[in-house]
């Protein structure tokens, strides 16, 4: 490293009740891998937006290799060399890769030169990537690539990195990480977030560590255990999820053979599903996201019903209903989109309490939703939970979304289902609130439920599961005990070698 690339002063910006960021400071250094660290609601997603020409200050200022550096819009932060991969892909996947490429670009070449161009580049730094593959036929992994080379024929001087590895496989990010390297070593400076501590551990010279708004702290990230990173995050001691007795008894959720196209265009259809989950068992279902995660939700939810197949409940057949009496048999589901698909934006809390707990918790008299009720079981999950809200009152969209993770998946739990199958249950949730709501799960298949988590966090499968499997191309690979199974193992079950296994039913 040869000195400062980027000088961050006094960085502060607010918002109506908010202060986003209260005047951060922080150097990144020339060829300098630098962490950016924090629970939800930090500050950690506006500093990068100032960066990158999104949001303007309200004060302090930047400083790019000793000149002033202030983008009014992301055009004039990548004219001044800085590049950003986003979280959310930002693609059209009717377009080929070159086409996507080209519309982020000011000035695109011709398309057999960009062509050429995206070759090469994929190529050097160990990307490879067929610029006229059509993008919807991509796997995540090969999308994220998209983004990054389209940055990186911008020659950046800083990349930004939101959460890069979440759609990826070990083998993947062990690929990312090797491209990473190579990059510093060019003396590119790279701006990491992630919520991954050990990658973080791993990769990173330095972490600027954010609670509140305001900085707390710089630190290398290698000489300190992930535990003292999330606890520097959060502020506090972290209580570890604690395990309970082994499962027992005869299956309560069990699905034999599912097969089902997916409602999406570029969706992955199931192909011959089969597991049972027994009571007091957690099993953990990884993968690569587009593998059939939220297909399998849908089939097992009832909202998606397959042309093959059977899912039973306690012995009960509910392959053909739908997801009201799927509930009523005491299946429950909660799905990764939690805005719109798991709760109603415009709606309150006590109305989304209402939309799934009705019946079960005996809000309904004579076909009439008796209030009263719906605002007490709402309260009652905002307490138990830790919602951070002003009341049951308060439309969801209001919520930031990690409070709203904590209401969906205590709606659900709080029902005390048989079974209940989640999608990504701390996605976007501090590590306090992550390590909380895995508690929860952990004690309702401790009360006899058999829970079944579906997560691309495979750290936290690895807390939490009994057994481990993997989607790949819509199937499911052989269920394993996650003691002893190590990453290799997991990395090739997720990338579909042992794919073509079909996890046996029991």
């Amino acid at each position: 490293m040869t000195g400062t690339l980027l000088a961050i002063q006094g960085l502060t910006k607010a918002y109506p009740g908010v202060l986003a960021n209260d005047a951060v400071s922080f150097d990144i250094g020339t060829g300098e891998v630098h962490a950016l660290l924090g629970e939800n609601g930090a500050g950690k997603s506006t500093l990068v937006k100032m960066i990158y020409g999104l949001v303007k200050p309200d004060a302090g200022r930047m400083v790019m290799q000793g000149a002033p550096y202030a983008p009014n819009a992301p055009r004039a932060a990548r004219a001044a060399g800085v590049a950003m991969v986003f979280q959310h892909f930002s693609l059209f996947e009717a377009l080929t890769v070159a086409e996507n490429i080209a519309l982020g670009m000011e000035n695109p070449p011709a398309m057999r030169d960009l062509a050429t161009r995206i070759r090469t580049v994929s190529q050097t730094y160990g990307l490879p990537l067929d610029p006229a593959r059509v993008v919807g036929d991509l796997s995540a992994g090969e999308r994220q690539r998209v983004e990054i080379i389209r940055c990186l024929l911008q020659s950046p001087r800083l990349l930004i990195m939101d959460e890069p590895t979440s759609v990826l496989t070990p083998q993947e990010v062990a690929i990312l990480f090797e491209t990473l390297r190579k990059l510093r070593s060019e003396g590119v400076s790279i701006l990491y977030i992630s919520h991954k501590l050990e990658e973080i551990r791993a990769l990173c010279d330095t972490a600027t560590i954010l609670r509140g708004g305001r900085k707390v702290a710089t630190c290398t990230p290698a000489e300190k255990t992930a535990r003292d990173l999330a606890e520097m995050m959060v502020g506090a001691v972290l209580k570890v999820p604690e395990r309970h007795a082994a499962p027992s008894g005869d299956p309560l959720l069990k699905v034999t053979g599912l097969s089902v196209a997916s409602p999406a265009q570029f969706g992955t259809a199931l192909r011959d599903i089969s597991f049972a989950v027994r009571p007091g068992e957690v099993l953990g279902i990884g993968g690569v996201a587009g593998n059939g995660q939220d297909e399998l939700l849908l089939a097992l939810s009832g909202e998606l019903l397959s042309r093959r197949g059977m899912v039973t409940v306690a012995g009960q057949d509910v392959s053909r209903e739908g997801p009201v009496a799927r509930r009523a048999a005491g299946l429950l589901c909660a799905p990764e989109e939690r805005l719109g698909h798991a709760a109603a934006p415009d709606m309150s809390l006590t109305e989304n309490a209402a939309l799934t707990a009705a019946a079960r918790m005996g809000m309904l008299r004579q076909g009439f939703i008796n209030w009263v009720a719906a605002r007490g079981y709402a309260e009652k999950v905002i307490a138990a939970f830790d919602v951070r809200t002003p009341g049951p009152q308060v439309a969801a969209r209001a919520l930031s979304g990690g409070n709203l993770q904590k209401f969906v998946i205590g709606r659900e739990v709080l029902q005390a289902p048989r079974v209940l199958v989640v999608n990504q249950p701390t996605w976007g949730v501090d590590a306090a609130a992550a390590a909380a709501i895995r508690q929860a799960l952990l004690d309702l298949a401790a009360g006899g439920a058999a829970v079944v988590v579906i997560s691309q966090d495979l750290d936290e499968l690895m807390e939490i599961a009994d057994r481990f499997g993997a989607l790949n191309g819509g199937r499911l690979s052989a269920l394993r005990p996650t003691a002893g199974l190590s990453v290799d193992e997991i990395g090739l079950m997720m990338g579909g070698a042992h794919g073509m296994e079909v996890a046996h039913v029991g």
